[in-house]
């Protein structure tokens, strides 16, 4: 049965969740625009506008989750390193455990819950649901001894596997980086703003006077 599965060598990867939403999108066809006439009809009674009372402008800078998310993307856009290192879920120094399967690696498991396998051994497990709430360490055990089951190997764990007690998730971009960072990014990218409308403000008439200039040819 396990023919297919030593020969093949193209890698397959599973991620360390497989849960994903399948809910619709939402959206609708676009209907086409009314007629000219139709367009053309349309009036609005001013005496029916009513200005909102009580309403007043919120800043980016008071809302947390906004003013983190743009300097988050600032400091990634300006190459700004993390605090914390970036290390691929699938690195060697992750790997957890090995599945073997006539001593030949078919799957590897990584602490992360994470695993990658031949095109064929992928093809011999087929649809496999990790059980509600299960990750990290635990996941990547729990996945190994349902490969080597399916698969008639063994599982072989890895010196670099670590317990489920050991493992940390594995935080967002945006928390990799400081409270210093974010606030400074933030700073330095409203500067740039400023910066950026004050060479427009002063470029304009500059502009128009070159145009005026330009105009007057026939004097």
């Amino acid at each position: 049965m396990m023919s297919g599965v030593s020969g093949a060598t193209l890698p397959y990867l599973r991620p360390a969740s497989t849960s994903a939403s399948h809910a619709a999108s939402g959206l609708q066809p676009v209907a086409p625009d009314e007629t000219g006439a139709a367009a053309n009809g349309f009036r609005v009674d001013v005496s029916q506008v009513k200005l909102l009372s009580g309403a007043k402008p919120i800043s980016v800078a008071d809302n947390p989750v906004l003013h983190d998310l743009m300097a988050t993307n600032w400091l990634m856009t300006h190459g700004a390193n993390a605090t914390q290192p970036t290390v691929s879920d699938d690195a060697p120094e992750n790997t957890y455990a090995q599945v073997k399967v006539d001593g030949r690696v078919v799957a590897t498991l990584y602490n992360g819950g994470s695993s990658t396998m031949t095109n064929a051994a992928a093809a011999n497990i087929g649809k496999l649901e990790d059980p509600p709430g299960l990750a990290g360490p635990d996941l990547a055990q729990w996945r190994a001894d349902q490969y080597a089951a399916r698969l008639g190997g063994t599982v072989e764990k890895a010196s670099t596997a670590i317990t489920q007690a050991q493992w940390t998730p594995r935080e967002s971009r945006s928390t990799a980086y400081s409270r210093q960072q974010l606030d400074a990014a933030f700073q330095a990218m409203l500067a740039e703003g400023q910066k950026a409308s004050a060479q427009r403000q002063s470029s304009y008439p500059a502009s128009r006077t070159q145009a005026g200039t330009s105009a007057d040819f026939s004097a």
